[in-house]
């Protein structure tokens, strides 16, 4: 599985709009409206770097109102969750 963040910026006066319409993107696991420099932040997980293509510029960038995308790609995932369910690993409760 690749995972991919992407900063997206858009039109201020339809956040919630173009958060709802990305977040139901095939490939696209949350979204989370944010303060800062981007409006948006898109949580992309797919299973072949070739299908970054489809949902960033083929479909995240085209919802009306996006101004821009960043893109960031994960190395590796670390999670507090993930480490508990880790060593949890043969353990009776």
């Amino acid at each position: 599985m690749i995972t991919s963040i992407v900063l997206i910026k858009t039109d201020v006066d339809r956040i919630p709009e173009i958060a709802e319409e990305i977040a139901a993107l095939e490939g696209v696991s949350e979204v989370y409206s944010v303060t800062g420099a981007h409006d948006l932040i898109a949580m992309v997980r797919v299973a072949r770097h070739d299908d970054l293509a489809d949902v960033i510029p083929g479909r995240i960038s085209k919802v009306p109102g996006v101004a821009s995308t960043e893109t960031h790609i994960a190395f590796r995932t670390y999670s507090h969750h993930d480490l508990e369910a880790a060593f949890a690993i043969g353990l009776d409760a």
